[in-house]
């Protein structure tokens, strides 16, 4: 598995430790899935600004958001284990965190999960696709010991 960084943000400092947790996170939910392993996935963090502006391009959405996922459609494929890209807004990995009581690399691997899942086709716009998906997570992150 091969993840691709690209930090375009001023809010959370990655060490090696971070980008070991992203490469777990990635790599316990396809393990989960019982999915191959020999993918690249693309990483970016980013502010704010940024990601309100993908959200309103590409979503039509004009407002700042947590993290973003573009799956790579087979027709679209430059590579053939190219998943796609997953964008994470760092100050909301901070609030987030702080939110809900736990530590800012919980909330990081849980975005990265989540998005991971996206990339992946799963969804959560209906409730039984989110219930699906919410269940994912919580075994993934049991798995990876980074339980709320």
């Amino acid at each position: 598995m091969e993840i691709l960084f690209d930090d375009r943000q001023d809010d959370v400092y990655l060490d090696e430790e971070g980008i070991e947790l992203i490469k777990k996170a990635v790599g316990e939910t396809l393990n989960h899935l019982n999915m191959d392993k020999d993918v690249i996935v693309s990483i970016s963090l980013v502010n704010e600004e940024e990601i309100q502006t993908l959200n309103r391009d590409f979503r039509g959405v004009d407002k700042v958001t947590d993290v973003l996922s573009f799956p790579l459609d087979d027709e679209f494929q430059i590579h053939p284990t190219m998943l796609g890209d997953v964008v994470i807004n760092t100050k909301r990995v901070l609030e987030q965190a702080k939110e809900f009581g736990h530590s800012n690399e919980r909330e990081i691997a849980y975005l990265t999960v989540h998005s991971t899942l996206h990339l992946l086709g799963y969804d959560h716009m209906q409730d039984d696709e989110k219930k699906e998906m919410r269940e994912i997570e919580e075994v993934v992150m049991k798995r990876m010991g980074t339980l709320r």
